[in-house]
């Protein structure tokens, strides 16, 4: 699997954007955007990237959250490479929608969907147990302090989360977590139920 950060260098406020390719390009591979910003940039940059001989640059598009600078670009993203769309709940531009607790192959691998509601109630967090990665979109997991912001509902999201082998964390907005992932939300949690306890929620 190979995950290239389209925005990482973006002028623009926007979320990043992942395009996520098999290791070898292969026609059943699954080519993915995780979430499409709001810089137009974006599509020059799909077009300019080596997808495979007689693929789609771009099969389909999960979005995290239905915020604008995550989903901005979705219409001129259709457009261009008419992929099928994946949100969460009732999110009217997608074409298909999730519950929480699918499963679904982007790239060569296959992701679990998780329904993390915290950030906003259509966030999800996307898992691969084989290689440890999450895609979080603005789900929050390094949580140093909190003062009372975060409620037991958090904590649910928090414990499904550090359940998993999460290795490495591929955030909306914030530079990779590599390798202690799943510490990095161990840590968190702790802190958010001190805060819960401290301010009585």
């Amino acid at each position: 699997m190979k995950i290239y950060n389209l925005t990482a260098s973006s002028t623009c406020y926007t979320s990043y954007v992942y395009m996520v390719l098999g290791d070898w390009n292969c026609l059943d591979d699954v080519n993915t955007l995780i979430d499409v910003g709001r810089d137009q940039d974006v599509i020059r940059m799909v077009e300019d990237r080596w997808t495979g001989v007689g693929k789609k640059p771009v099969d389909q598009v999960i979005l995290t959250h239905s915020h604008y600078d995550h989903a901005g670009l979705l219409s001129k993203i259709r457009a261009a490479f008419n992929p099928v769309v994946y949100a969460y709940s009732s999110f009217r531009e997608a074409d298909k929608h999730f519950e929480g607790g699918e499963s679904i192959r982007i790239a060569d691998r296959i992701f679990e969907i998780i329904h993390t509601p915290g950030h906003s109630n259509d966030s999800i967090c996307i898992y691969c147990e084989q290689d440890g990665i999450l895609f979080s979109g603005d789900t929050p997991l390094s949580i140093r302090t909190c003062n009372g912001t975060y409620k037991d509902d958090y904590v649910r999201t928090l414990e499904k989360l550090v359940a998993k082998n999460v290795r490495t964390i591929y955030s909306g907005h914030d530079p990779p977590i590599i390798g202690n992932g799943r510490k990095v939300i161990r840590a968190s949690l702790l802190n958010v139920k001190k805060s819960i306890n401290a301010h009585g929620n």
